[in-house]
């Protein structure tokens, strides 16, 4: 397993924003650290009090937007806007090309989000948004799948051959996952302190696996997990 640190992550700073960068991006840029697979951008991204991002356009990617804590409002070209939260999750397929803005909703503290893109399969698609609701008891000391190509299981929709799980563990919790032949598997821990494979894995780490049969996880103290199987 190859394991990305928390620490080694690109940091932004613009005062209202503090983001980390797990894969290069915008002014932050590592070749090591271009992306996995179809997985381009995981940035965390903390936002201030009535700060946000303003109108903005996006172009043939897959955009997902999972809420830690707190509220992010979203408005779009599409004509939707709504406020996401904890447990909620947004798929916005910018496609031939979007519109958006993204303001935290709250006046007195600040949005906690994981920012996540996916490069689609092809170019061209028509652009389309969808956000569904997970519950903290679906995905309690499972995998829960939060976002898929086929839409199964009440999964948002993206265009790419991808399987994104999430998982809220209790300490002591074991989780297991059977990897098949010719995927890819990067695991995000969002918050806590997990065990992979007998390495432990802190609150903004991450690990990729591409020739492991199975993943072991055991969770040190409640922890919140991503977990994303790829072509």
């Amino acid at each position: 397993m190859k394991i990305r640190r928390s620490k080694d992550r690109g940091y932004a700073d613009h005062g209202w924003l503090k983001s980390s960068h797990t894969f290069s991006f915008a002014d932050y840029h590592d070749p090591l650290n271009m992306g996995f697979r179809a997985l381009r951008v995981i940035n965390e991204d903390r936002v201030d009090p009535k700060m946000g991002f303003g109108t903005h356009a996006h172009q043939d990617m897959e955009i997902i937007s999972y809420v830690l804590d707190g509220g992010l409002s979203h408005k779009d070209s599409m004509g939707n806007g709504s406020v996401i939260r904890a447990g909620d999750v947004q798929r916005m397929s910018a496609g031939t090309g979007v519109r958006h803005s993204e303001f935290n909703a709250s006046t007195d503290e600040a949005v906690h989000f994981l920012q996540i893109w996916i490069v689609p399969d092809k170019r061209g698609y028509e652009p389309s948004y969808e956000e569904k609701h997970f519950t903290e008891e679906s995905r309690r000391n499972q995998l829960r799948l939060i976002a898929s190509r086929d839409a199964r299981d009440g999964s948002v929709r993206v265009h790419q051959d991808l399987n994104l799980f999430a998982s809220v563990l209790e300490e002591g919790a074991k989780l297991s996952y059977e990897n098949l032949a010719g995927r890819h598997l990067w695991l995000h821990v969002a918050k806590g302190t997990i065990d992979v494979n007998g390495a432990l894995l802190e609150a903004g780490d991450a690990g990729s696996l591409s020739e492991v049969k199975s993943l072991a996880v055991t969770a040190r103290k409640r922890s919140e997990v991503l977990f994303f199987d790829l072509a």
